[in-house]
């Protein structure tokens, strides 16, 4: 069932209904998420169970602010207080120190957590409902709303087709950033990125005032790096193989696969490419045009995945972006979904 998201009735029958351990299909400005209670175990194993995710895969546990991180961390260091600060609410989660006794199913058993403040007005409406229960509800755990390693959602209908018509949707409207937050490890002693996104490596420098390390440039990566959402090698995938190409390689494939029926089930989704660029003469040939600008891409890619995945095509080719830090994210969804 979806329900217009910004109406408090819509908002009270949420938070009804996580209080009462049910699972809700939730609009941020990154991707739709599937929430429950994070105190709750029997609530976070409903969440692994609907998308068939493995239990010691960690889910991100969304906070009303900065206050209420601190019922989940045993620790903030300085660093992360400042990245807090400067993009809380927004598509920043931070993996701190866990609090013993505090949300280990959420956490996938590990001793740290990862938590994030969302920048969407439905979002932060729940949470406030359910910070304000008695007793509260300090954090909602909230991976995206889709099943396990396949396309996230940007919109309550993509919710309600991955789902099910059962789960309690609150629609928000599509979403503004369109891919998953980055996420930064602040376990280490210094921020070390996990997970790009919308925020750059140089932007989060630029607010805690210390170098933000790539885990292969720590010796220690292997042995101390906690495991975060989103960064298995395959994920972000269509049910259509995706294949991930320059520009001059896309366009030799299209010469090479060009001729009678050659092209019945393949899409094409080309960033300098445009359609005249199509040498093949089959109908059955689907086309996107991938934006210019790295956030726009960002915004419509996965909905332009499920889109394009809808009409049955086999093979989705797509033109690699470029290998500048703005688009980081998109290229890491890109190459996940083609692993």
């Amino acid at each position: 069932m979806i329900l217009a998201g910004p109406q408090a009735a819509s908002i009270a029958a949420a938070a009804d209904t996580l209080r009462a351990g049910g699972l809700l299909g939730l609009p941020t400005e990154t991707v739709y998420g599937l929430a429950a209670d994070a105190q709750n175990p029997a609530a976070v194993a409903g969440i692994f169970s609907a998308k068939g995710r493995p239990a010691e895969h960690p889910l991100i546990v969304h906070v009303l602010d900065a206050a209420a991180a601190a019922h989940f961390a045993s620790a903030v260091p300085a660093f992360a207080r400042a990245l807090m600060q400067a993009f809380w609410p927004g598509p920043l989660t931070l993996i701190l120190p866990r609090r013993a006794g505090v949300a280990g199913a959420a956490a996938g058993g590990q001793d740290s957590i990862g938590l994030r403040c969302p920048a969407h007005p439905v979002a932060l409406a729940v949470l406030a409902a359910c910070a304000g229960m008695a007793p509260p509800m300090p954090g909602l755990a909230v991976p995206s709303a889709n099943l396990f390693g396949r396309v996230s959602p940007t919109t309550a209908a993509h919710v309600q087709e991955e789902l099910g018509p059962d789960l309690l949707i609150l629609d928000g409207g599509p979403c503004a950033v369109g891919i998953e937050s980055t996420i930064v490890d602040c376990t280490r002693g210094q921020p070390v990125l996990l997970r790009p996104g919308a925020i750059t490596p140089a932007e989060l420098a630029a607010a805690c005032g210390q170098a933000v390390m790539q885990p292969q440039d720590l010796a220690d990566s292997i042995q101390a790096a906690p495991r975060a959402s989103g960064t298995l090698a395959s994920h972000y995938a269509p049910r259509a193989r995706v294949r991930l190409m320059t520009a001059d390689a896309l366009r030799a494939a299209l010469q090479a696969a060009a001729g009678p029926g050659a092209a019945q089930a393949l899409a094409i989704y080309a960033r300098s490419l445009r359609a005249s660029d199509l040498l093949m003469q089959g109908a059955g040939v689907q086309w996107r045009q991938m934006p210019l600008s790295a956030a726009a891409a960002a915004q419509q890619l996965f909905a332009v995945l499920r889109e394009l995945d809808s009409t049955g095509v086999n093979a989705i080719w797509v033109e690699a972006p470029p290998n500048t830090s703005d688009w980081a994210g998109v290229r890491d969804r890109l190459e996940r979904a083609a692993a």
